[in-house]
């Protein structure tokens, strides 16, 4: 019998937030929109989500020279408000999403099955990116 180890990658922060603030601006169309790029180059022109389990979720994620573009989306396989999300991606991969309240902060551990067409280092350099830049919009706003 073959087995096979999935790989996981975790990027994390601590948000200068309160937990309800930092789940709603994670979960909210209209905050996705504003923190769900990697770059300054990079944008997420709609959202869209149905956060309960079996529930989908899709985020287009576009290039604002418009030279390229992708759909970011997958089903919920667990959601435990102010706690944990878990989806799989559109491509079989699995996301896995701590949020953890620490007096008036929120530290967000995001773990995540690389794909193979791109370095491991690269993919969490994206995702990580991605983090940070929700941590500035949510301390910010």
């Amino acid at each position: 019998m073959e087995t096979t180890n999935k790989v996981f990658i975790t990027v994390e922060n601590t948000i200068d937030a309160p937990l309800e603030k930092v789940w709603g601006f994670w979960t909210l169309p209209e905050h996705i929109t504003k923190w769900n790029n990697a770059s300054d180059d990079w944008h997420t022109p709609h959202a869209t989500i149905n956060l309960r389990k079996g529930g989908s979720f899709t985020s287009r994620m576009e290039a604002k020279d418009g030279s390229f573009g992708f759909d970011f989306g997958g089903i919920y396989d667990e959601v435990r408000t102010n706690e944990y999300i878990e989806y799989t991606l559109g491509d079989g991969r699995k996301v896995k999403i701590d949020f953890i309240a620490d007096n008036n902060k929120t530290k967000i551990s995001e773990s995540f099955e690389p794909e193979s067409e791109n370095p491991h280092e690269l993919q969490k350099g994206g995702w990580q990116a991605i983090l940070n830049n929700f941590k500035k919009y949510t301390e910010n706003n």
